[in-house]
């Protein structure tokens, strides 16, 4: 028997598909989670709170997969995982579609003034002008990240019509490498951002990179906080050097209620709920790993499975 440790709000859906190999151990709480973690070979340990996943990773002696919900990972002890030769496989691609939906109605709501027109309808107010008159048809963007949730940008806005260029090593039709896009940061009115979080796309819009775009440039980011220099970014929007930005992630998380960001109307916070907008998001994951437990047990590799040297 193979020790599976997962969390019980998984339990309902998946117990009855769990092959007669496999000994699965709920947990119900972080210190459930702790208890079991040494005696798993395989383990689930999502939670909101990176701390007791930690935990339970380093008390999983015995581990020898590790799968998560989680696309980015940078969160999790990865020299530990590394040491120990534990196969690790995400959730690359399980909340795809509802964040390239999010980075969708982020640029119209920017575009159309949507903040302004729901305020007026707190306040009962009938409005005679659109508070927004961007159009996105037209328009060009730079796609920062041309993974799962990349592809899937790119492809709705062409239904828009929207010029786009990614930013990718491999060279194809609008392409920039990544030593191209910083100077050519001018010319897009839309700069969208869905790389995963690594040393290298650290801090990879600053306060040079906002001083290249356009004053009418708008962002998107649904990469993670730590890709923008959030002060420079805050300071820029204070100070008009670009538009707007509609930001689903920041950093740190939760945001610090006396953040400026807050109260900045150029500023849109959405506290990271792109990718849990959506009711399929437990139903993908269990398919996969029910999928990714067939391929272990048949000593087949794993997909999408992480690399460790490179977090993603």
């Amino acid at each position: 028997m193979t020790t599976v440790v997962l969390t019980s709000l998984l339990k309902p859906m998946i117990t009855p598909l769990l092959p007669d190999w496999v000994d699965a151990r709920f947990y119900a709480s972080v210190e459930e989670m702790h208890a079991l973690a040494p005696d798993a070979e395989i383990g689930w340990f999502d939670m909101d709170y990176t701390p007791p996943m930690v935990e339970a990773i380093r008390r999983a002696e015995k581990l020898k997969w590790l799968n998560s919900i989680y696309a980015g990972l940078d969160h999790l002890p990865l020299d530990l995982l590394k040491e120990r030769k534990v196969k690790v496989t995400n959730g690359v691609g399980i909340n795809a579609i509802t964040i390239a939906e999010y980075v969708v109605m982020g640029m119209l709501t920017m575009a159309k003034g949507y903040r302004q027109v729901v305020r007026a309808q707190d306040r009962h107010e009938w409005l005679l002008d659109s508070p927004g008159k961007v159009e996105l048809y037209g328009s060009k963007a730079l796609l920062l990240g041309y993974g799962a949730i990349g592809k899937l940008v790119e492809e709705r806005l062409k239904a828009f019509n929207v010029d786009v260029a990614v930013v990718r090593r491999t060279p194809g039709p609008n392409t920039l490498g990544p030593d191209d896009w910083r100077a050519r940061l001018g010319e897009f009115d839309w700069i969208l951002l869905a790389v995963p979080a690594t040393p290298e796309t650290d801090g990879m819009i600053g306060t040079d990179e906002l001083a290249a775009m356009k004053p009418s440039a708008r962002i998107v980011n649904v990469a993670r906080g730590s890709v923008i220099d959030q002060q420079a970014l805050t300071t820029a929007l204070n100070e008009k050097k670009i538009a707007e930005a509609f930001l689903d992630v920041t950093e740190p998380e939760p945001l610090p209620a006396d953040d400026p960001l807050w109260t900045l109307d150029t500023a849109h916070v959405t506290m990271h709920l792109s990718g849990r907008a959506q009711d399929k998001m437990f139903a993908r994951s269990v398919e996969r790993f029910l999928q990714n437990l067939h391929r272990y047990h048949a000593g087949q590799p794993l997909q999408p499975l992480v690399d460790l040297n490179l977090g993603y």
